[in-house]
């Protein structure tokens, strides 16, 4: 009987590493995916297209929960996934990252005694005024399976006492990225909507809440991101918060070049053609990185140190990058069925 793995998304980054998982499911017959979209990101331009770009199965459950605080939409999320749950029944649930749906989705299994496998497991900031860092840490504590990408993601997690169902994966942003960059080639035209020449501009993106909350942090941002745009154009697809906060605040964007939230595919696109990348996103460091592009996060910390230590990226506030050199940790774009096989042979 085939088994029913129950995969739960809501934000951008989960999209695409599902996406990867979604098409490896093909070569494992045996397990059904069954896809929940929380709904956390409800802009068709942050949601919709990315299932139609990158060949993910519209979900099954579309739960509709956004705004409010991350209590309030914690919460809402925990109440509708544990219905959906008691309805499929499935045999464990995948989730991913760090978001306010990754942290609904593994404390609704665990109340309902269904494994739960982490996708990213052990990342750590060491911030934990960061909500993503509370999301990460929880999650990881009730799961069953933790795929973590990196040696350094298995040490956190040995550090903090979890040394059971712990596999060292690899990335499968890798596997994602190599699937979108061909892609991409024949199916993008971004360069040309915004009248841009291969290498010869940067892309950024902003939205953390650590940037976007207070009026000075949000100031700081732009200031340092308009004074890169002096030396070669910036575009900045502008996220519905950052765009937001800066309405609030009375705060412009004059000098950079901003566009829509886009698609996967011509964020692809705009990242292999660009000349660097400033971001305060965690996937969009690695995705840097796979296209061999520099980049400056736009924090004070990141998840992702073997990034800074290679020399690909750097902290906005420290000037100096080291030098460059492979991550080999990152693995062979293979991720996605290391992780499917171990669930199987988990299930049995």
């Amino acid at each position: 009987m085939s088994k029913k793995i129950l995969t739960i998304v809501g934000a951008r980054p989960q999209f695409i590493k599902a996406a990867a998982i979604s098409r490896a499911f093909l070569d494992f017959p045996d397990m059904t995916e069954v896809m929940v979209h929380t709904g956390q990101h409800f802009d068709a331009d942050m949601s919709d297209i990315f299932f139609d770009e990158l060949d993910i199965p519209k979900p099954v459950h579309s739960l509709n929960v956004n705004g409010g605080g991350h209590g309030e939409m914690t919460g809402r999320m925990l109440e509708k996934l544990e219905r959906v749950m008691l309805d499929e029944k499935p045999d464990m649930v995948l989730i991913y990252g760090d978001t306010n749906s990754t942290l609904a989705g593994a404390l609704a299994a665990v109340k309902l005694l269904i494994p739960v496998a982490h996708i990213e497991a052990g990342l750590r900031s060491f911030n934990r005024a960061m909500p993503e860092e509370i999301n990460r840490v929880m999650a990881d504590h009730v799961s069953t399976l933790l795929f973590c990408p990196t040696q350094s993601a298995v040490d956190n997690l040995n550090a903090e006492g979890i040394t059971q169902g712990v596999f060292k994966v690899g990335d499968v942003m890798f596997d994602a990225t190599n699937f979108a960059t061909e892609k991409a080639q024949g199916a993008s035209s971004i360069l040309e909507k915004l009248a841009l020449h291969e290498g010869e501009y940067a892309v950024s993106t902003l939205h953390r809440a650590e940037n976007t909350d207070t009026c000075e942090n949000l100031t700081h941002v732009l200031d340092w991101l308009k004074d890169k745009a002096k030396e070669c154009p910036v575009v900045l697809p502008l996220h519905p918060r950052t765009r937001g906060a800066a309405e609030r605040f009375g705060l412009n964007f004059d000098g950079l070049t901003l566009c829509d939230p886009v698609g996967y595919l011509d964020m692809a696109k705009l990242l292999s053609a660009s000349k660097a990348v400033y971001t305060d996103s965690g996937g969009l460091q690695k995705e840097a990185y796979f296209h061999k592009k520099p980049c400056v996060t736009l924090r004070d910390e990141t998840e992702w140190v073997e990034t800074i230590e290679c020399g690909w990226n750097r902290l906005w506030k420290v000037c100096d990058y080291k030098e460059r050199k492979d991550i080999d940790e990152y693995g062979d774009g293979r991720a996605s069925h290391i992780i499917l096989k171990a669930i199987e042979d988990y299930l049995g």
